[in-house]
């Protein structure tokens, strides 16, 4: 139960009950009494003194622990005197009218017990209101909420915006390709990546196979001979 406005509406019911309690007793304690002003006033005055100090107890908060039980003593003689008085007199009253013995000595403690009841639930409702409001008086107050627009709302322009819009387009553009530029030219290693050469690959012999060793062969035989060939031509002309 942390709805203060729930407990607010359950206190003003408990206080009405409270108040229903004190009203029967003093309604006995009156019809007791004699049938004379002072008399009934003084026989009235017990149960409306204990209302009075239970309101008083709910609604004004104390923050010295002494004086909280000093008020909690008082209220307790006050609500044993009004109980005593109201006891004798309901009981007198419940017998004048008919009421055999043994509900003239219990009808009083119903009527004492209602009270006792609603008085501490009133005690009780009162601190636990008083604590929710401290509690809530304590946090931040929160700010405006900001709406935030939805990025797949477009937005409803008019033959006005349209053209705004479209004037706007070529201004647009021009300046994501001012900023689009020097971001071009501040990357230094896009030149690198790109002018980059790579080394050219090493030219390795193929090793020999079986077909290219008669070739090798027939230019080694030729190489030989050449020589002899020669030397005969040289000897034929010299003769």
């Amino acid at each position: 139960m942390n709805n203060p406005t729930h407990l607010r509406r359950i206190r003003w019911i408990v206080r009405l009950t409270l108040v229903l309690g004190v009203a029967a007793s003093i309604a006995a304690n009156v019809l007791h009494a004699r049938d004379n002003l002072i008399s009934q006033t003084i026989a009235a005055w017990p149960p409306l003194a204990l209302l009075l100090t239970v309101e008083l107890i709910s609604r004004v908060p104390v923050h010295h622990r002494g004086l909280a039980g000093a008020r909690v003593c008082a209220a307790a003689v006050i609500a044993a005197i009004a109980a005593w008085v109201s006891y004798w007199h309901m009981a007198g009253v419940t017998a004048r009218y008919g009421e055999s013995p043994a509900s003239a000595q219990l009808m009083p403690i119903s009527v004492d017990g209602l009270i006792v009841v609603a008085s501490i639930s009133l005690v009780e409702l009162a601190g636990r209101i008083r604590a929710l409001d401290t509690a809530a008086a304590s946090m931040p107050p929160a700010g405006p909420a900001h709406a935030t627009p939805s990025p797949t709302a477009a937005p409803l322009l008019g033959p006005a915006g349209a053209e705004d819009t479209a004037a706007a387009a070529p201004a647009k553009k021009a300046r994501r390709a001012r900023t689009a530029t020097p971001a071009r030219k501040a990357n230094p290693t896009s030149k690198t990546t790109t002018t980059s050469k790579t080394p050219p690959a090493r030219k390795t012999a193929a090793p020999a196979t079986a077909d290219t060793q008669p070739a090798n062969a027939v230019t080694a035989d030729t190489a030989q001979t050449q020589p002899d060939t020669e030397k005969t031509l040289t000897a034929a002309t010299s003769r």
